[in-house]
């Protein structure tokens, strides 16, 4: 690529490149100081554990590049640059950007990525004489892209980070964008998928496993690999920032990806074939990260209508990287530390750091009650003040604090919904190692390899379809409500008994409807044995025929959840954050479900192995209107609403809805201190969220 020169592009005087004796930014320096010797680069870097000046090499005799040594958190020394050096464009890419790193130290990553960020838009701002600002983020910030999407995310796509790093790389978008609309500063923002290539500091993938691979030992794989990633050549990534500065359009962002992806396990396998290692024995499974994103995938189109386009391939590139390392092999020094599983440090990492950051790998185990009592005395940087220096027992969790249930490791399927959403958070609170799986319900083979990897107690299967946003949409999609309802249920059932494991199934209630036996108001309830009488709706029809089939499986326990309600009312998906949205409601008295205290008993429920099938609702029945008064009385005194016939609702939706008593008689009597659902609403949900005074 040439300078586009003229009307045709953007055409810089004096650079600033932040973070530039780090990776990619090393490789975009270098590049600029090749191809443009008519521009003036000056080079900002504080030199931090995975940046290094060698990096540099190629362009420390050229006569337009210039080295400071410093932080862009110094206001001083960033507005003393932009002056003395007539800064007009900024190329900013100094950031903490290891994942691992910032759930050990979060706070780091603010300081650096968003602090940082702000000085240097703040002196822009003061100066006024930017023409172009850069900012450098990443995929991660669009979060975790659903596993069946086939077209990647654009540039207008909602962000949802969902780790410590990537959130501080929102917020750092933010200011971005708020300084271009507040003061008119000029600015573009590149998001880019994962980039390998030389120079890369060893606590990334590719470098990492390359080094263990030198070096003959195994190349640790968190949860079972099947996460999906793409990458890129780090020159190709060079000449995409070079587009970027000359043709991209102020305001713009800019997605830097490839269409090509590859899951983890296949990129080990890939390492080992290249040094002619048994991937068999070379690769080892390892806990997985607090919440490891399953695949980033981005679409790359604007970029490429800018004129760049990729041009290494994986073979190609791989082999350059390994031909480079093999090469290299000092050029970091010590980086054991790096080379774990799990490296936490923000310094050099050597011997001195090798032990700090096994801490959490389990390297010695301790009886169970010591553990209990370090656990209590862990100070807040994650270590034990009674445990020896570099051993800590298993069941300490080395991010929480949490002493760990050794007997106890949950698999959870429904990661991104509602109840496995909270699932998590129980497990987090009582001490449960648990771990959400990444296969598909209807893939047998990748269920198993969950299983393999996480080697599980129990699992808990609280996905599904349930309708978007209602069970009418189940209507028009039938195929995928029985492939995930019925098909993938049933697969995870038997999967699960093949490996005699007892699955914990949500199912729904909504499989009955009042009749002769069991009359409106009567207080005759459903019981577990009674046939489904209620197909009103195509995901009830399904949830009847799953649950009939789920009959011929004994390690499987079924829960009828009914009408879910939590203490969170700004979830969309409460029963009570729907209808008090609602302009007209039927009056109709429902068994319904309260999580807040039914969803620890479904943990005990694992752990005393029961299975069958439980109505899993709390005793007794509520109507729309007593709830909505409730509403009115502990949260909203102006509430109001208008009641209309099921015949009238009938007109408005496309499918029926179940209304019925299930009688939680079996479950009470297993669980007696269960309240009723009236005062279950007042306790854990109308309480705690309680906004008008209390009545004398």
């Amino acid at each position: 690529m040439v300078n586009p020169g003229g009307s045709q592009g953007y055409v810089p005087k004096n650079i600033l490149i932040t973070g530039a004796a780090g990776f990619i930014a090393s490789h975009v320096a270098n590049r600029l100081i090749r191809n443009y010797p008519h521009y003036k680069i000056v080079v900002l870097d504080k030199l931090d554990y995975c940046s290094n000046l060698k990096n540099l090499f190629p362009s420390k005799a050229s006569k337009n590049f210039k080295f400071v040594k410093g932080d862009i958190a110094s206001a001083d020394l960033v507005n003393y640059l932009l002056i003395t050096e007539g800064i007009d464009t900024i190329m900013h890419f100094a950031a903490q950007t290891h994942v691992d790193n910032s759930f050990g130290n979060s706070f780091e990553f603010t300081k650096n990525n968003i602090y940082g960020t702000h000085v240097l838009l703040e002196a822009c701002k003061v100066t006024g004489q930017i023409k172009r600002f850069i900012h450098v983020s990443t995929d991660e910030v669009y979060g975790e892209t659903e596993a069946e999407a086939i077209v990647g995310n654009h540039e207008a796509s909602q962000l949802l980070p969902t780790n410590p790093y990537s959130a501080t790389k929102a917020g750092a978008e933010m200011l971005v964008m708020a300084y271009g609309r507040s003061y008119g500063l000029p600015c573009i923002t590149t998001r880019g998928n994962n980039v390998y290539g030389p120079n890369q500091f060893p606590e990334k993938l590719i470098p990492k496993f390359i080094l263990l691979a030198m070096q003959g030992k195994p190349l640790p794989i968190h949860g079972d690999g099947s996460n999906v990633r793409s990458y890129l050549y780090c020159e190709d990534v060079a000449e995409a920032f070079e587009c970027v500065l000359h043709k991209g359009v102020i305001g713009n962002v800019y997605n830097i990806g490839t269409k090509k992806e590859r899951r983890v396990i296949d990129v080990a396998k890939d390492i080992c074939e290249l040094f002619n290692l048994d991937y068999k024995k070379s690769i080892k499974m390892v806990d997985n990260r607090p919440f490891n994103d399953q695949r980033y995938f981005l679409d790359d189109k604007k970029l490429i209508d800018l004129g760049w386009q990729e041009r290494t391939s994986w073979v190609d590139g791989l082999q350059k990287t390994k031909d480079w390392y093999t090469s290299h092999p000092d050029w970091w020094g010590d980086v054991s530390g790096a080379l774990v599983p799990h490296p936490r440090a923000l310094t050099m990492p050597g011997v001195e750091k090798l032990a700090e950051m096994q801490k959490g790998e389990a390297v010695v185990a301790v009886k169970e009650e010591t553990a209990a009592e370090n656990g209590a005395a862990a100070t807040s940087n994650g270590t034990s003040n009674g445990l020896a220096d570099g051993i800590v027992s298993k069941v300490v969790d080395p991010i929480k604090n949490l002493v760990r249930n050794p007997d106890l490791k949950f698999l959870v399927y429904g990661r991104t919904g509602w109840l496995g959403g909270l699932l998590g958070k129980l497990c987090e609170k009582q001490g449960i190692a648990y771990e959400y799986g990444s296969g598909r319900l209807e893939n047998r083979s990748s269920l198993e390899a969950d299983i393999a990897a996480v080697k599980p107690t129990h699992v808990f299967n609280a996905a599904g379809v349930t309708g978007r946003p209602n069970v009418d949409w189940c209507e028009s999609h039938k195929v995928e409500t029985i492939r995930a309802n019925v098909v993938g249920t049933l697969t995870l059932a038997d999967v699960c008994k093949q490996n005699s494991l007892v699955l914990i199934n949500y199912a729904t209630g909504c499989i009955f409807e009042y009749d002769e036996k069991h009359p409106l108001g009567s207080g005759i309830g459903f019981k577990e044995e009674d046939t489904p009488n209620f197909a009103g709706s195509y995901y009830s029809k399904t949830k009847a025929m799953v649950e009939d089939l789920l009959n011929e499986f004994d390690n499987v326990c079924t829960l009828r959840v009914r009408m879910p309600i939590s203490s969170d009312l700004q979830n969309p998906r409460n029963f009570i954050s729907k209808i008090v949205r609602y302009q007209k409601i039927v009056n109709i008295p429902n068994s319904m479900t309260i999580l807040d205290e039914l969803l620890p008993i479904s943990i005990e429920m694992a752990k005393r192995n029961l299975t069958g099938i439980w109505n899993f609702t709390n005793p007794g029945v509520v109507s729309h209107n007593e709830i909505m008064e409730m509403y009115k009385e502990y949260i909203d005194p102006e509430l109001s609403w208008v009641n209309f016939t099921i015949e009238e609702q009938a007109k408005v939706i496309v499918a029926a809805r179940s209304n019925n008593e299930m009688d939680a008689s079996k479950l009470k009597k297993e669980f007696p201190e269960m309240l009723g659902i009236k005062e279950s609403l007042k306790k854990y949900v109308f309480e705690p969220n309680r906004q008008t005074p209390v009545s004398k």
